[in-house]
């Protein structure tokens, strides 16, 4: 994988503060990471670090005060809405809610072939591509007939990754995806995404608060930490192997079955945080 399919270069994001004389507000700081074709990069932060803001600016739905977003060595930072409607084929997103993305007042049919009409595609069509959407993810054919609300919260992800999939993109933007969902249906979405991007080569760029759920995924991690990334490589040395202390941090958070480990993690982040106050860093990178 060499091809560079998404280029994001000293990304900065701001947004108006009220107030006369008020700074705006910086929620990227010259942000730098690529994703290559069918690959996947996991973005990983806690709430406010700035993940979510940078999966919209690639959306287009962030304003780009500096830097650049390059997609197939075309500039994308500030389309018009007509060019980024031409180029939403290409791009598109899973949102991290699967029921307030989903048009309550349609079946799944018609949410499924309404991508389709970008592309003029007739109504035989149209229906032959929503059942082959349905088989991706793993639903029955008769599912075109309901309702968004007939569906649990995976199965209704399962439909948003499908109605993702139906102009064939070569990249969607995955939102905290499973995050609103239970472990063990977070794994089996996590298996579909990894057994499509396979046999499609579609790459993600995969937003996440949990080290754990884009270690399953991502062949590079980007570490998000107030606006800026402080760490950035191999997903599973990202991921196993931290080197910063914020990402250090990030893994000893996560829950581990076995209580023996849960115990251990705690008293290293404990370390780790009474080591970083001697050193005079500031707290909130570990608290």
């Amino acid at each position: 994988m060499s091809d560079r399919l998404l280029e994001v270069e000293d990304l900065v994001v701001e947004y108006p503060v009220k107030g006369r004389r008020a700074a705006p507000l910086r929620v990227l700081k010259d942000v730098s990471v690529d994703i290559r074709a069918g690959e996947c990069v996991g973005l990983v932060g806690e709430s406010g670090s700035g993940k979510t803001t940078l999966g919209r600016a690639v959306l287009g739905l962030a304003p780009v005060t500096g830097g650049s977003i390059r997609y197939g060595g075309r500039d994308i930072s500030h389309l018009s809405r007509r060019e980024r409607r031409a180029l939403s084929a290409d791009i598109q997103v899973v949102f991290q809610d699967p029921y307030t993305s989903l048009n309550p007042a349609m079946t799944i049919e018609q949410i499924l072939a309404e991508p389709l009409t970008v592309r003029d595609v007739d109504r035989a069509e149209a229906r032959r591509r929503v059942r082959d959407l349905l088989d991706q993810v793993q639903l029955p054919a008769d599912a075109g007939n309901r309702l968004p609300r007939e569906f649990s919260g995976g199965q209704r992800q399962r439909i948003a990754i499908a109605r993702a999939l139906a102009l064939e993109p070569r990249l969607i933007v995955c939102d905290e995806p499973v995050s609103a969902l239970d472990l063990s249906t977070q794994a089996r979405v996590l298996e579909l995404f990894k057994e499509i991007q396979e046999r499609t080569g579609v790459a993600y760029l995969f937003v996440s608060h949990d080290l754990a759920v884009v270690r399953h995924l991502s062949h590079r991690v980007a570490v998000m930490y107030r606006g800026e990334i402080v760490e950035w490589g191999d997903g599973d040395q990202v991921t196993s192997r931290p080197q910063h202390p914020y990402t250090q941090k990030l893994l000893l958070a996560a829950p581990v079955p076995d209580p023996v480990k849960q115990q251990q993690r705690r008293a290293e982040r404990r370390r780790l945080l009474t080591a970083q106050r001697q050193a005079g860093q500031p707290a909130g990178a570990l608290s």
